[in-house]
């Protein structure tokens, strides 16, 4: 019966979907705050006509969260289902075949930002509750939390959960901003990365400078800050910050075995992104590098003169923004301030240096032995017609661990992204096939949760 209703309504409910990627919700650029905004009560109406009973747009210091539950049942369990409204800035513009938000389909995919991280699969969540509502299938009760600042660290999320600990009680939380191993290799994430994320400024004369008047004389803030990056890492391509390492996870060899059993094809990854051969820390896989070991990546770099023909000058000042994936055991505080002590001591005198945190997060690793494990398990088998297979991401969802130690509950990845839907990049797009088999995925979890939650 629900699987008629999907299928019968496939193209109202893509069709909503582009409103609501025609909407540029761009959280880091203030230029689109009403955009944001809007976004929000999109949303809102969104979850009001799928069947919500309450609807809340909850003010924050910075963009809403929006609240919707339907309680059928006190006796039954609650899912609370978290996703995010706001997406990336879409430069560069010129990269992109099509206007980001302009959504448009070609060879089966949705093009347009936003339309897989996070519009496309938090929209899947809204269209599922719909069709549970319409065909009477809803096993039990339901709490949507959609928030408008996961992409600039989520920010005013912690205050609000804080706050709102017995509005948000629950049994499970279920979130879809994750992907699959393949189409046909269907997986669930069981692990994410934390994340320090720092903007670094190296000063050194007080303006500008001709760089024949005053080249070679005094420092170039540019130079400096290039040779310092280049000191962060070995020729190994192992981090040099003191301390970095001393509280990672090492995984046994049986367990690194056991995730190379997941499919992997070297070739096929290189030849998706043009690479002549792989680049990493030394000692481990590529899978490996993406999930159970930190990283630390120049995410930005300016300074100078970089408009068009050519402007011969010593720049007073030189910037870059600097992310640092973390893994389990390691805190996201620790290593900022490690990161902002190495910095400083590696400057040279000519220069003054300052290092301003940004967001970050700690690292998560879910039980796959739990009931809404085995929940999510049986509903891919169910729709895919295969078991998923668990896995551990190289990215970073730093609110899991907050819901984990503020509501005590663990998380559900139950994404169906894909690595080349390019997200936070030009092109993101998504699978009309894995929009639509979310929505037919997700009723599985509530029933299949439900049933075992009884037992």
């Amino acid at each position: 019966m629900i699987n008629e209703y999907i299928n019968s309504h496939k193209q109202r409910f893509l069709d909503e979907l582009f409103e609501l990627l025609r909407i540029p919700s761009v959280s880091a650029d203030p230029t689109y705050k009403n955009d944001v905004i809007n976004t929000a009560d999109a949303v809102a109406s969104s979850l009001k006509k799928a069947g919500a009973d309450k609807v809340e747009i909850c003010a924050t210091e910075g963009y809403p969260i929006v609240y919707a539950e339907k309680m059928i049942d006190a006796s039954k369990p609650t899912i609370l289902v978290y996703g995010h409204y706001d997406v990336q800035p879409a430069d560069p513009l010129d990269l992109w075949h099509s206007k980001p938000f302009d959504p448009v389909v070609k060879n089966d995919k949705i093009y347009a930002r936003g339309a897989c991280d996070d519009k496309g699969q938090m929209f899947m969540h809204v269209k599922a509750f719909e069709a549970m509502i319409q065909t009477n299938t809803l096993p039990c009760n339901v709490k949507f939390m959609i928030e408008g600042e996961e992409e600039v660290g989520s920010t005013n999320l912690g205050i609000f959960v804080n706050k709102n600990v017995e509005k948000l009680k629950a049994d499970i939380i279920l979130i879809s901003d994750t992907g699959i191993i393949a189409n046909d290799i269907p997986s669930i994430t069981v692990g994410l990365r934390g994340l320090s994320y720092v903007e670094v400024e190296v000063t050194g004369p007080n303006r500008d400078l001709h760089s024949g008047l005053y080249g070679g004389a005094v420092a170039n803030p540019i130079n400096i800050l290039c040779q310092m990056i280049a000191q962060l890492k070995n020729d190994k391509n192992h981090i040099t910050i003191p301390g970095f390492y001393d509280d990672v996870e090492i995984l046994s060899g049986e367990e690194r075995a056991e995730m190379a059993k997941a499919p992997f094809n070297l070739d096929a990854y290189k030849k998706a992104l043009d690479l002549s051969d792989i680049h990493g820390e030394e000692g481990y896989s590529t899978n490996e590098r993406t999930s159970i070991r930190p990283t630390l990546d120049v995410n930005g770099i300016w300074g100078g003169y970089t408009g068009e023909g050519a402007k011969t000058v010593i720049a007073s000042k030189a910037y870059a923004k600097i992310s640092m994936r973390l893994v389990p055991h390691q805190n996201s505080d620790k290593i900022t301030a490690l990161f902002a002590d190495y910095f400083s001591k590696i400057a040279p005198p000519s220069v003054k240096v300052k290092v301003t945190p940004h967001h970050g997060g700690e690292p998560v690793v879910t039980p796959s032995n739990s009931i809404a494990y085995k929940a999510a398990s049986m509903a891919m088998e169910a729709t895919f017609g295969k078991k998923p297979v668990p896995v551990r991401s190289g990215g970073s969802i730093p609110i899991v661990a907050m819901f984990k130690s503020v509501l005590g509950l663990d998380s559900v990845l139950l994404g169906f992204g894909l690595d080349s839907d390019a997200i936070h990049s030009p092109n993101e797009s998504y699978g009309l096939f894995n929009f639509y088999k979310g929505i037919e995925t997700i009723p599985h979890f509530y029933q299949n949760f439900s049933e075992l939650y009884k037992k």
